[in-house]
């Protein structure tokens, strides 16, 4: 891929529906504990460019980010298009926003439902994202590799966008 850049307002726009059609993506606190990144769902607000996660008051990414936050990342890939989000991770014990989000799939994973005193949100207000967009279907990019494994070069099957989410 290469370092074009598209128009970042269109990336954006393209990665912000991507994500609330399918909001399932890797969560982890920037060089903090604990180490690897965990699958989480994303709650989108585009207004404010925040992501919002239910969790446990005493998960392990909970406790990283403790009462001052955490730098965090947000890692999303589907099909044709891959992004790092890079923000600030925080708790915030937003009964709104439980309410506005819980659905039958996040009731799955609580079973105590939206009283358990355990329960929480963790935030992140995003603050940049790279964005991968492929332009190349599978038939494509086959033949891009192929193209460039007999030609010596390497394949071009889409572009990187920096997005500045301030």
């Amino acid at each position: 891929m290469s370092d074009r850049n598209h128009d970042p307002a269109a990336v954006q726009t393209r990665l912000w529906d991507e994500i609330e059609k399918h909001n399932i993506g890797m969560l982890g606190v920037v060089g903090g504990e604990p180490r690897h990144f965990q699958p989480m769902t994303a709650f989108l607000e585009r207004a404010t460019n925040r992501f919002w996660f239910y969790t446990y008051k005493d998960a392990h990414l909970t406790e990283s980010v403790a009462d001052s936050g955490a730098e965090a990342m947000f890692v999303y890939q589907l099909r044709d298009i891959q992004a790092s989000i890079a923000g600030r991770l925080s708790l915030d014990h937003d009964r709104d926003r439980i309410d506005r989000y819980w659905n039958a799939v996040v009731a799955a994973w609580y079973p105590q439902g939206k009283d358990d005193p355990l329960l929480t949100m963790l935030r992140l207000d995003a603050a940049d994202a790279e964005v991968w967009v492929s332009k190349a279907g599978p038939t494509r990019f086959a033949w891009k590799v192929a193209k460039a494994n007999a030609t010596g070069t390497t394949p071009h099957v889409g572009d990187r966008t920096h997005l500045n989410l301030h």
